[in-house]
């Protein structure tokens, strides 16, 4: 049997007519004779009803002192409700259909709530329910323990479900449907001639979504790359093919997608404060004390560069205060400059390309925009700028890469 995951999110399942479309989607792939399984997300997002940040709510308001498995019971409430909802609709429609938690599809996790991680899938209800001619609803985000006890998998986590029982199942492909018409070359509330990619690598999404574009989880581009699965990014409220994650493209992508581009596009992720700690006089291990000290507090550190007189990072800005406070505890006297974005320059055509970095500063220096940090890896080059710089910086760097073309 050929298999297909498609997965929806919030957004998809959030109005009767947003699920009609995924109605007519599921319909469109049964008709090509795919064996169906289809994983959901709790329905819209924070302040509607079941949406999994207003579900967390009630318990903020209301003693806000529940344990972390118990918190977990709740927060896969609102996936339970869209699949039970979408498979009532289905089956309203003419459509047989099944609804599966976490649990019931297999999905076997460790015990980390909140956060837990993937041990196994146990598919044989699937493939039961698949052979009996069903399409089969799995909620997204959730697992359990070998003891039977419910998990959830973290921010993203709906897509970390459905690229996972993709491979469990050897698909022939995982389509996630969200509110936009693929990935995109930026963001487009930012950068108006951001165009959509037909084909992209998954080192180059990858990057995309660890940077900053919130189109897909990065955990769910791992499952997919080490399986050699392939995913497609579409829009549920259009009938466009959206775009192709794979690495294994044909002439015809290479010619009218790839063109050997050395720059895919730019994200971004504001919201941080640069950190600077000079050593004092006679101190080696400034390095050492500062990120032994931030692990310590669990503050979270990006975007690192070190010397032997001392070392330049982030932190998101809502941590800046603590860092600040915990670096005073230990005797060093840090600059902080708040309220920064960082910027990142993705394409996996740039490894040894001379000139790229130079393209970066001559875009950033035309409009005035001063780098106040930097680093490289083989796939990706990073800047730093203030947070009011951050609309112009993504603009002149598209741009500049003619990522618009």
């Amino acid at each position: 049997m050929r298999i297909l995951v498609q997965k929806f999110g919030g957004t998809s399942l959030s109005s009767d007519e947003a699920r009609q479309l995924v109605i007519g989607h599921i319909d469109r792939e049964r008709q090509r004779q795919y064996g169906l399984v289809v994983v959901v997300s709790a329905m819209g997002r924070k302040g509607d009803p079941y949406a999994t940040d207003t579900l967390l709510s009630l318990i903020r308001n209301h003693g806000d002192s529940l344990p972390a498995k118990e918190r977990d019971m709740l927060q896969g409430c609102g996936e339970i409700i869209s699949a039970a909802l979408l498979c009532s609709l289905l089956r309203a429609s003419g459509i047989a259909a099944i609804a599966l938690t976490g649990g019931g599809a297999g999905i076997i996790t460790d015990n980390q709530y909140g956060r837990a991680r993937i041990i196994e899938i146990r598919s044989e209800a699937i493939h039961k329910a698949l052979e009996d001619g069903q399409v089969v609803i799995v909620t997204g985000f959730q697992g359990v323990t070998e003891a039977g006890d419910i998990t959830t998998l973290g921010r993203g986590g709906s897509d970390t479900s459905a690229t996972a029982l993709g491979a469990a199942l050897r698909a022939e492909r995982v389509d996630i449907y969200t509110d936009v018409n693929g990935i995109l070359t930026a963001d487009p509330r930012i950068v108006k001639d951001a165009r959509p990619l037909s084909v992209i690598s998954y080192a180059e999404i990858g990057n995309m979504a660890r940077q900053g574009a919130k189109v897909i989880h990065p955990r769910a581009v791992e499952i997919a790359q080490q399986a050699r699965i392939p995913l497609r990014v579409r829009s549920t409220f259009s009938q466009e093919e959206g775009t192709l994650v794979t690495d294994t493209f044909d002439a015809a992508a290479k010619a009218s997608a790839v063109r050997d581009r050395h720059v895919t596009g730019v994200a971004h992720v504001s919201g941080v404060t640069q950190i600077t700690v000079q050593a004092q006089d006679g101190h080696t291990d400034v390095q050492l004390q500062v990120f032994q000290a931030m692990a310590r507090h669990q503050i979270s550190v990006d975007f690192i560069n070190v010397n032997p007189g001392g070392a330049v990072y982030t932190v998101f800005d809502h941590d800046a205060d603590k860092a600040v406070s915990v670096l005073h505890d230990i005797g060093y006297a840090p600059r902080a400059v708040s309220g920064c974005a960082k910027i990142s320059v993705i394409g996996g055509g740039m490894n040894g390309v001379p000139g790229i970095m130079a393209r970066i500063v001559e875009a950033l220096t035309e409009q005035g925009i001063p780098i106040l940090q930097s680093a490289d890896s083989n796939t990706t080059i990073w800047v730093l700028v203030s947070e009011n710089y951050m609309a112009g910086a993504l603009q002149a760097l598209h741009s500049k890469f003619s990522l618009h073309e």
